[in-house]
Parts: structure tokens; sequence; C-alpha cells
């Protein structure tokens, strides 16, 4: 029930996001659940990849850019996301404080 409850969160959050952030085109409640799903999945690729250090989990300035990256990159499968660089980037920075109250991930 809270891997659910944690996918809702993240697609609100993502919705927030894209209402408040240049660059971050809004979507509807759908297409941010997938994409929430979709940065989870390349959130845990680049985990296994890069190492638990690097993750986009992980605090600091490369876990940031990794994030934006993953972000990035998921509009190329999520259907209605558009989201340029520097949108990216505001992204990831708001998420980040937004996780820091709100933890969208199990820990």
């Amino acid at each position: 029930m809270s891997f659910v409850i944690r996918f809702i969160v993240s697609a609100l959050v993502l919705m927030l996001v894209g209402f408040i952030t240049p660059g971050f085109k809004t979507m509807g409640f759908m297409n941010a659940l997938i994409a929430a799903a979709v940065i989870a999945g390349l959130a845990y690729v680049a985990e296994m990849m890069l190492g638990k250090d690097i993750s986009p989990y992980g605090r600091g300035g490369i876990g940031f850019v990794v994030s934006a990256i993953v972000i990035f990159l998921a509009q190329y499968i999520v259907p209605g996301m558009q989201v340029s660089i520097i949108g990216a980037l505001i992204a990831a920075f708001i998420i980040g404080i937004i996780d820091a109250f709100i933890p969208t991930m199990l820990r």
C-alpha cells in the first residue's frame, strides 16, 4: 500500500513542479503517474550502474545532477512530458526541497 501512496505523492509533486517551473510542461495526473514510475525506474538503473553514492536520492551535488539528468531523460519515454535542461535542473532542485519535507522514497 505504501508503494501506491509513494507514486501518487510523486505524481502530485511532478504536477506541482510542472505548474511552477519554467521549461517543464504541465501534465495531467495519469501522465504524471507514468512519469513518476519512469523516473523511479531510471533512478534505479542509475543507482545500479553508478553506485548508491551517486544515486539521484543521494544528497549533494552529484545526486542533484543525476536527478536532473533522470528527469530530462524521462521526457523521451513519457508521453506529454516536455522539459528543458534548465527546467530539469530547477525541477530537481524543487523536488529535492519537497522530498526533504515529504519523502517520496521509502527509506
